[in-house]
């Protein structure tokens, strides 16, 4: 149990944004820096805690919600029924464990004479999609983003041969379809191999090929590569004599519900479904695909179990974040054994040192693995590894690898014990370790060359000093050639700078000059934001601008002054006052106000409450403003936002293109206003 309620709010917080980090990689770009089992462990941590301390629990934790936020660089559309992910398993114990939750949750409402009947399936390596047909025609199809709002993808969808553009026989009105997109083996070697020949890039997977090409902005290119689908699910469906409304299926299990997908013509990977009865069924059918595995074409990452009665599903129905009859049964890690050559030093944006191990090149989980992570110096310590030792390298998730332990009986006699330097290996600062802590952080802050080009990406973003049309790749190509080496040189860029970078044509360096010069007097939130401090997001940062007004009243305050702000607690307080005792940090600023690049003070507004006590929800695609934007209206003047419709709802606030919350509102009473009503509503 927690003693300190500040140190256990920070603990939580911290858990919700590293899980939120790691959604942005796994569901937006595809790319996870963390192993499968890693993200569990991490989950069920704070879902632990959350059920422990029920209080805490908020509206924008993961555990309410899945994923994250769909890309910037396609249309969003909003799923009518959410796409919810699957909760896991990784043991037979937790297998029985989903089997006698199902029969107790059934119990409570029917009689249980036998066995519970399951749909057994497999869990494809791809990308999940939601495809609309309206009167059997392919209207659109889209990724599944953050489980509420997708990536519109259609024009990519319709590239894909397995995929009709037309459904035949009795088809409903509409009928959202749910399926795997993924690339088969064979020709993810083709595709590779061809990129070699061309000089083009080569992918570490299947799956990340499918994701990339699924997302390529010329479906040209996407049509190219040979993608496939399979169908496994829907979502909305009406009728023509209900058009307005989900309508019940005419069938009695998931089976037959596939059954009659294929009779219209739709993709289902039948060869590999299985009805089985009770939790040994579904356990053999576990153990004859992990047998059978490695001779399938595509790429499975597990099998899927599903109650095959819809009575029964409908029944049991769904948590916040994934179905209650459904369990997705993962597979365990891929290992193999080669030599650790080196320990590296790592550099992170926020100064974070982290180990590395170089190794022998070795083939495991279908890709060549180098190097591994070693998190830090206290699980080198735990595991006793040591340079030159054998280590077994798992490739957990089938995408991470990480050094799992050594192999003591082939350790050599002239292994070298690492030890953590004292001064960062690029800026020689001093290295710290935080107390509490297990991670060392450089403290050379913005004068870090290593930490530069991140902190520069994270500085010029939009929600610090907002720069418009400085890109990522243009970022690390100024610092490349040595025309940017702090932040302070960001603001002394030049015409004819920008014009020695390749690619950048005139009139883009005139309006990224003009850009410049209008984000040189931001908000002291926005300046703090910038300034990539850690624990400061752009929520703290904005309550410490209120507390102190401006950058001098925060450079000079004292950790008790800082812990004294609502919110931030002792870890937090500690990294402010250690970042501006730091001299280089302080020189950036000083810098930047000498070219007259200086905060503005934050302004003393009085709280604007005409929202106050009001819950409001939005569906669809608004006008002329981002659903984020909205948002922010909303709460500034005191009212509160939910992603979940329910009848406690005040206002929903519905766009173009809106979902079931509107049926719903419309049902049960509840206001539905458009945006000129909000704005109405609040005299804006």
């Amino acid at each position: 149990m927690f003693q300190d309620i500040e140190l256990l709010k920070y603990k939580i917080e911290s858990l919700r944004r590293t899980i939120e980090e790691h959604n942005v990689h796994y569901y937006c770009y595809d790319s996870p820096i963390i192993s499968d089992l890693e993200y569990d462990n991490l989950m069920c941590e704070l879902l632990n805690l959350e059920s422990t301390y029920p209080d805490l629990i908020t509206k924008y934790s993961p555990t309410q919600r899945v994923g994250s936020s769909p890309l910037a660089s396609f249309d969003k559309i909003e799923h009518s029924v959410p796409m919810l992910s699957l909760s896991n398993a990784f043991t037979s114990e937790d297998v029985d464990l989903f089997n006698k939750r199902v029969i107790s949750l059934l119990r409570k409402k029917i009689e249980i004479k036998n066995d519970i009947e399951y749909f057994c399936d497999l869990k494809l390596d791809g990308l999940a999609v939601n495809i609309r047909y309206e009167d059997g025609v392919l209207a659109y199809g889209s990724t599944r983003g953050d489980g509420y709002i997708g990536e519109d993808v259609t024009s990519n969808i319709r590239a894909i041969k397995s995929i009709p553009l037309r459904l035949v026989g009795d088809v409903p009105k509409v009928l959202d379809i749910r399926g795997e997109v993924l690339m088969y083996k064979k020709d993810f070697e083709n595709l590779n191999n061809n990129n070699i020949k061309n000089g083009e890039r080569v992918f570490v997977n299947p799956r990340n090929a499918a994701a990339g090409s699924l997302r390529n902005l010329d479906s040209k290119i996407s049509a190219m590569r040979k993608l496939r689908f399979f169908a496994y699910g829907w979502g909305n469906i009406t009728d023509n004599n209900h058009p307005n409304k989900i309508i019940k299926l005419n069938h009695k299990t998931h089976e037959s519900v596939l059954d009659w997908f294929v009779s219209l013509g739709l993709p289902v990977n039948k060869r590999y479904h299985k009805v089985v009865s009770g939790i040994d069924g579904i356990l053999d059918y576990y153990k004859s695909i992990v047998k059978n595995r490695n001779f399938l074409p595509y790429g499975i990452d597990g099998v899927v179990y599903k109650v095959n009665s819809l009575n029964k599903q409908n029944i049991l129905g769904y948590s916040s974040r994934a179905p209650r009859f459904a369990l997705a049964h993962k597979f365990l890690a891929e290992e193999a054994v080669t030599q650790l050559v080196a320990i590296d030093i790592q550099v992170g944006r926020t100064g974070a040192i982290t180990p590395v191990a170089r190794l022998n090149p070795i083939f495991v989980g279908g890709v060549t693995v180098s190097n591994a992570t070693l998190h830090n110096e206290n699980e080198i310590r735990r595991k006793d590894i040591r340079i030159g030792d054998f280590v077994i390298i798992r490739r957990a998730g089938d995408v991470i690898p990480e050094v799992v332990s050594t192999v003591a009986e082939l350790r050599p006699k002239d292994t070298i014990q690492f030890h953590m330097l004292d001064r960062c290996p690029v800026c020689d600062s001093a290295i710290k370790r935080i107390e509490n802590e297990v991670t060392y952080r450089c403290t050379g802050g913005l004068c870090c060359p290593a930490q530069l080009k991140q902190g520069l990406h994270h500085a010029l973003s939009r929600k610090a000093f907002n720069i418009i049309g400085f890109g990522k790749k243009l970022v690390d190509k100024l610092v490349d050639i040595g025309c940017i080496r702090s932040l302070v040189d960001v603001f002394r860029l030049t015409f004819s700078d920008l014009m020695n970078v390749e690619l950048v044509a005139e009139k883009s360096a005139t309006n990224l000059l003009k850009s410049i010069d209008s984000a040189r007097k931001p908000s002291l939130s926005s300046f703090l934001f910038a300034m990539g401090i850690k624990h400061v997001g752009e929520a703290t940062a904005v309550d410490i601008s209120k507390r102190f007004r401006t950058i001098e009243n925060i450079i000079f305050a004292s950790f008790e002054d800082f812990l004294s702000v609502k919110d931030i607690g002792y870890k937090t307080a500690y990294s402010i006052r250690l970042f501006f005792s730091e001299k280089h940090n302080l020189d950036v600023i000083s810098s930047l106000k000498s070219i007259d690049v200086y905060p503005l003070p934050e302004k003393q507004t009085k709280s604007n409450c005409k929202l106050e006590g009001k819950l409001f929800a939005i569906t669809g695609k608004l006008p002329n403003i981002s659903r984020e934007e909205m948002i922010k209206y909303i709460e500034s003047n005191g009212g509160k936002v939910t992603n979940h419709i329910s009848k406690k709802i005040n206002y929903l606030i519905a766009g173009e293109s809106f979902g079931k919350k509107l049926e719903f509102a419309e049902n049960n009473g509840i206001q539905v206003i458009d945006q000129e009503a909000f704005i109405k509503l609040i005299d804006l």
